[in-house]
């Protein structure tokens, strides 16, 4: 099946479903300038800008508390782009929520594009970049203190160390979220998976809730990405195009702007 058919029928699919849910990745933000993380020009390709070790282990938990200067110079660097604004895929998820066909994106994304793009139930498995606290005080900072910043950031009203709201490695996941995302996949009619390599635990976790309640077959999914992943097939359409073209075009096809 062509490119073109298979997004005939990807609109078909959008167009008869009342409850969709969104599982989306780092590839959903690529075409907004930020880099992805297991491409080969993607974060883990990168090296650690100097910090002597690799950003698996620079965006860990431990590395945070044992060499917070160095996490930090990587973190700011590599991690957040405040300038970044949504692309086409962020913009049509958004106007499909307004529509009422979906009702949660479910993302492994920090960076809080969707909801700058008008997505307003957003599941943030993995936390946001917009979000940090003083760990003594619990004081709440936003991004622009954390950027406007001169080396570790410090709480203006006690000293204390500010963390961002991310979940770093050998950290839990939000509970909250992840029964919030596990809900909304079982009762989703239809699953889109986007812009991800499926090589995160949590998403395939999230994913999994919906497949288990689909057994009969009754429920429609597709997965849009650029490269193969092991679960494509899982899914009723595998689409391998990018996110936005993809998204947009079905978008048109539906409702005709």
């Amino acid at each position: 099946m062509d490119i073109e058919k298979k997004i005939e029928l990807l609109a078909e699919y959008i167009d008869q479903s009342k409850n969709i849910v969104f599982l989306g990745g780092a590839g959903v933000s690529t075409e907004s300038g930020i880099p992805d993380f297991r491409s080969a020009s993607g974060l883990y390709n990168q090296d650690g800008e100097g910090e002597g070790a690799p950003p698996e282990v620079i965006l860990s938990r431990t590395y945070f508390y044992e060499n917070t200067e160095n996490f930090y110079k990587f973190y700011k660097t590599k991690m957040l782009y405040s300038g970044a604004e949504p692309n086409d895929a962020h913009k049509i998820l958004a106007k499909l929520e307004e529509k009422g066909k979906i009702k949660a994106v479910v993302t492994q994304n920090i960076d809080d594009l969707h909801q700058k793009a008008g997505s307003k139930n957003v599941i943030e498995l993995h936390g946001t970049v917009k979000n940090n606290y003083c760990l003594q005080c619990r004081e709440n900072f936003g991004l622009d203190y954390i950027t406007g910043s001169e080396g570790v950031p410090r709480c203006d009203k006690c000293g204390g160390l500010i963390k961002p709201d991310v979940v770093l490695y050998e950290e839990q996941l939000n509970l909250d979220s992840v029964y919030s995302a596990a809900d909304h996949m079982i009762d989703a009619d239809m699953l889109i998976v986007g812009g991800t390599s499926l090589a995160v635990t949590t998403a395939v976790s999230a994913m999994s809730r919906f497949f288990s309640g689909n057994r009969n077959k009754t429920k429609k999914s597709a997965i849009i990405n650029k490269t193969k992943t092991e679960y494509d097939y899982y899914f009723d359409l595998t689409i391998k195009e990018g996110l936005s073209r993809v998204l947009r075009d079905a978008y048109f096809k539906i409702y005709g702007q």
